[in-house]
């Protein structure tokens, strides 16, 4: 095997041993198979230009959720915080009405009856980077199947992670329907 560390590097053995052999180390292979369930998301009205996808892999011991968005709403100044929540919802359907477009996407997914953020679907948020965000997380919250038919939501504000019951995440401003296996958009 190529040596990866040096004497510089001065990490503890036990760590070096964890980078060399993850106690998960499929988790990159997932990526190079068909995920077992994604959702195309979409922008509500006024955020239209964001599109993305979230692919969801189930592995042993936990789910590997990867989303990609593209069109986000884009801060300026010389400090942008563009931080967006990112939560799966317990709905079915990406509909509403003129106040929430997606109010039928339901509260956040918490099958267990949790407080928030400890909701099964309670995610790490996205954080734009010039109107594009990318995430990878392994999650042991849910399985696949619990998700399937279920939403994704990106809400305008950032996570607060403590205001009961959503994180007062602000407005909905994408959703998706995860599907099983490749979904079509």
């Amino acid at each position: 095997m190529e040596r990866i560390f040096t004497s510089a590097h001065n990490m503890l053995p036990e760590v070096i041993s964890l980078y060399l052999k993850p106690k998960y180390d499929g988790l990159a292979a997932l990526l190079r198979r068909e995920p077992d369930a994604q959702a195309v998301l979409k922008g509500a009205p006024g955020y239209s230009s964001i599109i993305g996808m979230t692919f969801f892999y189930q592995a042993d011991g936990g789910v590997l959720v990867v989303a990609q968005v593209q069109g986000l709403p884009k801060s300026s100044g010389s400090c942008p915080a563009d931080v967006f929540a990112f939560h799966i919802h317990s709905g079915r359907v990406c509909a509403g009405n003129s106040e929430d477009p997606f109010a039928e996407a339901g509260p956040h997914f918490n099958p267990s009856g949790c407080p928030h953020p400890a909701h099964a679907g309670d995610l790490p948020p996205l954080f734009g980077c010039n109107g594009y965000a990318f995430l990878a997380v392994f999650t042991n919250r849910f399985t696949v199947k619990d998700v399937i038919g279920r939403t994704v939501i990106i809400h305008r504000s950032p996570d607060d992670f403590k205001t009961q019951p959503s994180g007062d995440a602000g407005a909905k401003i994408a959703c998706g329907v995860i599907a099983a296996g490749t979904a079509k958009s």
